[in-house]
């Protein structure tokens, strides 16, 4: 899972990327990279947040109308900065691609392509066999006259080759700003566009509220297997180029997006609110009735506000945030995850002392963090403790960018919630049903695999066992 922006049509091209970074900076801090396109590629990218990043970076050198961006959460591949994004090539003419998501078929794509276009590949990271899969393509036709159609006809060689979660961004030198969705549209990726004296600027992003931030309109998202093209003269070509059913990932709205941006149509901050309400059927039949609700910061606030509302039971903020930690989830080692969570949580013991307090976090993964923030609550006077997810059990692992590809660190892949709620020392958890989840969103297909196993790409032992150690193999390099 990371951040995509890319932009064509702009004279400040740098100055504007690193803005809409910053904007997208929750969707990933292991690096941040750009390239800007003007005659010649210029590249910069390195380690830590977007600010540390380009902290020493004249910015004058990233001449050029079009440009990419990206922020990494490292799922694929290890996190040197070898491995971050954009990456570049040269071959058949001048490539640049940024893209978020995750190839299942990795081993078998890099294999395929060393051993077709004998190309040697230094990279653990996704994006370059997507990269290199789209150069092979074009390769192919007539590069002096390359049309959009030529362009949209490889990019569906590459969905045919490529399985997994992917929105893609490349610059095609000479030709423009191309942008491509996986056949499910599991990941998302909107368009938007800005109007100005010197003429139309248009943009990519995987959130709309990077628009927010720059003041461009949001135009829509892209379908399921549909290719984008903004050509050198701002004219833009589309065509859906190899769909499936769509697939589009739950987690966005449960942890990933922010909640100001707007996706698939859909006010995140909104669609939290809906789960909450819903979540809070799950609380009543459990017969549990808590003197208050709290959330954990800063993705549970709307799933909690939205419990509390249905259940007629007062919302509290009980637990204070150190907003200059950043998100545990996406860090690549579970010691450091507790240690961000011990830096980033405090309770406010007035507030919970004394109390029968419902909880409220998007999710329990491996139960490790939600063990320390139950035992912080019980340290601050808490009577009774009720740990609510508004995702329903994890029992599977996600291949399609989630760093959750381990099964036997999912807790409720192997535990029920009476054994969970034992070792996370609370007095009950509550999760929210996977049938009352799907019938939310009936009117939008979604991927709930890591709740149901059910893969839209297809995942057999083999492959499921193959990812597995590859995530180990990265985790220990």
């Amino acid at each position: 899972m990371c951040g995509i922006l890319g932009i064509i049509g702009h004279d400040d091209i740098a100055g504007t990327l690193l803005e809409g970074m910053t904007a997208i900076q929750h969707r990933g801090q292991d690096a941040a990279g750009i390239v800007t396109f003007n005659h010649r590629f210029h590249l910069h990218k390195a380690d830590g947040l977007v600010g540390q990043a380009f902290k020493k970076v004249d910015l004058a050198r990233f001449s050029g109308k079009i440009g990419l961006g990206h922020v990494r959460y490292a799922t694929q591949g290890s996190t040197d900065v070898l491995d971050a994004q954009p990456t570049v090539v040269m071959y058949p003419f001048g490539l640049a691609m940024v893209h978020n998501g995750n190839v299942v078929n990795f081993r078998q794509l890099k294999q395929s392509l060393c051993e077709d276009r004998h190309r040697l590949l230094d990279t653990s990271n996704d994006v370059a066999l997507i990269l290199y899969a789209l150069a092979a393509a074009l390769e192919t036709k007539n590069l002096q006259n390359l049309t959009p159609d030529d362009i949209f006809d490889s990019v569906r060689t590459v969905q045919e080759q490529v399985q997994g979660a992917y929105s893609a961004l490349t610059i095609i030198a000479g030709h423009g700003l191309l942008a491509f969705a996986d056949p499910h549209g599991i990941r998302p990726l909107v368009l938007g566009r800005k109007y100005t004296d010197r003429g139309m600027v248009y943009a990519f992003a995987s959130e709309t509220d990077c628009f927010d931030y720059l003041g461009f309109e949001t135009v829509r998202d892209l379908q399921p297997g549909e290719a984008v093209l903004i050509d050198g003269d701002g004219q833009v070509h589309s065509r859906i180029c190899r769909a499936e059913k769509q697939a589009f990932c739950i987690f966005e709205y449960i942890y990933f997006a922010r909640e100001d941006s707007v996706i698939q149509g859909r006010l995140v901050a909104t669609e939290r609110v809906r789960i909450g309400r819903q979540l809070a059927e799950q609380v009543k039949k459990a017969g549990l009735q808590p003197d208050l609700v709290i959330d954990v910061p800063s993705s549970a606030y709307f799933f909690a506000s939205g419990m509390a509302e249905a259940l007629g039971v007062p919302y509290r903020r009980g637990l204070a945030k150190n907003n200059h930690v950043g998100r545990s989830f996406i860090v690549p080692t579970q010691a450091r995850r507790e240690q961000i969570v011990r830096q980033k949580l405090n309770p406010l013991k007035d507030v919970v002392r004394g109390k029968k307090v419902a909880v409220v976090d998007d999710s329990i993964v491996r139960g490790t963090t939600s063990k320390h923030i139950v035992k912080l609550l019980r340290e601050s006077g808490a009577v009774e403790i009720y740990f609510v997810s508004a995702a329903p059990p994890i029992v599977c692992p996600c291949i399609y960018g989630i760093d959750m590809s381990v099964k036997r660190e999912i807790i409720a892949a192997h535990y029920d919630p009476k054994q969970i709620a034992h070792y996370l020392e609370a007095d009950a958890v509550i999760y929210q049903s996977l049938a009352d989840l799907r019938a939310l969103y009936r009117d939008l297909p979604c991927c709930y695999a890591c709740f149901s196993g059910e893969y839209p790409t297809g995942a057999s032992e083999e492959l499921l066992k193959q990812i597995e150690q590859e995530k180990e193999c990265s985790t220990r390099n």
